[in-house]
């Protein structure tokens, strides 16, 4: 098949990139480079079945394809924060433009939405079937509602105008190709670490997350994109749970560095639980993460040991 990916010289992009070509498709890399970079797919461009194309999914697109991935967004805070308006825009117009291009060529499209639709949840674990408790006009809503209003889109073009679609509810990834300065919890940790500056844990570190490594995840959305049973929404995340003092000290047992662990004020809306119900993934998909969280979180620091030295 010829397939489009959007935002896909980011992280999780560029790895879906990497499977698919293995899997002896035709791959488009689409990327505006904001959070995205060339170095994620330099080593795919001498593959006479990759293509780059520098363009902004909030822009109009034409292309003749017979799959869509749309991943193009921020995902971290420091990252969405930074320009919350384009944030929006690229939720909402970059799913529009997604599906009108999969409705004019009759493609299959996926959505790669997020965890954050379910906001500080008051149901733990989160079923796919909870709708979440988010604040609609805080620093995190520009990504938190941006995401919602996607799948809304999503489902109505399904149901308006049969666009044959894939939801995935993504949940804390991490792996190689994350950015050292995104603000995300693991690489903020481990660079901190590998430099011996304080480790930043917000609160008293009691929040949870739960980890998934990123081929763990890429499995999962091959597998949700070509199964015929279900849409979605699906959830795909590790249910495994963990504090995030919890990870500083994990962290800091596997650097072996002598940095110091120092507590801040928990920013504004700060989910204090994370932890996906993968029941429906186990059921339809045949799908759960493979990649212990020590073996996955000891390649993600020999990566940026490679950044950073």
């Amino acid at each position: 098949m010829r397939i489009l990916i959007t935002g896909g010289a980011g992280f999780l992009g560029s790895h879906l990139c990497e499977r698919l070509l293995d899997g002896g498709h035709e791959v488009v890399c689409m990327d505006n480079f904001f959070t995205g970079r060339k170095l994620n797919v330099s080593h795919l461009l001498s593959n006479p079945y990759f293509e780059l194309l520098r363009h902004d999914v909030v822009d109009p697109f034409k292309l003749e394809v017979d799959q869509i991935y749309n991943l193009a967004c921020p995902a971290s805070p420091v990252n969405y924060q930074h320009n919350p308006i384009k944030t929006t825009k690229t939720s909402v117009m970059g799913a529009i433009n997604c599906l009108g291009l999969a409705k004019r060529v009759n493609a299959r499209v996926f959505q790669a939405s997020t965890s954050e639709v379910y906001g500080d949840p008051s149901v733990h674990p989160q079923p796919e079937a909870y709708w979440g408790n988010v604040n609609p006009i805080g620093i995190r809503s520009c990504y938190d509602e941006g995401k919602r209003c996607a799948e809304t889109l999503f489902f109505d073009y399904h149901r308006q105008n049969g666009v044959d679609i894939r939801v995935v509810r993504i949940f804390n990834t991490y792996g190689p190709r994350m950015l050292a300065d995104d603000g995300r919890v693991v690489s903020n940790f481990i660079v901190q670490a590998l430099k011996g500056d304080d480790i930043t844990v917000y609160g008293e570190g009691q929040q949870t997350r739960s980890f998934c490594y990123v081929d763990d995840l890429i499995e999962g959305f091959v597998r949700l994109m070509n199964q015929d049973k279900v849409i979605g929404p699906m959830n795909i995340g590790n249910p495994g749970e963990f504090t995030i003092l919890e990870l500083a000290e994990k962290v800091l047992q596997i650097t072996g560095s002598k940095s110091k662990i120092i507590y801040e004020a928990m920013p504004q809306d700060d989910p204090k639980q994370r932890q996906p119900d993968i029941t429906q993934a186990k059921d339809i998909l045949g799908w759960e993460p493979a990649v212990p969280f020590e073996e996955g979180l000891e390649k993600t620091i020999a990566y940026f040991k490679e950044q950073i030295s």
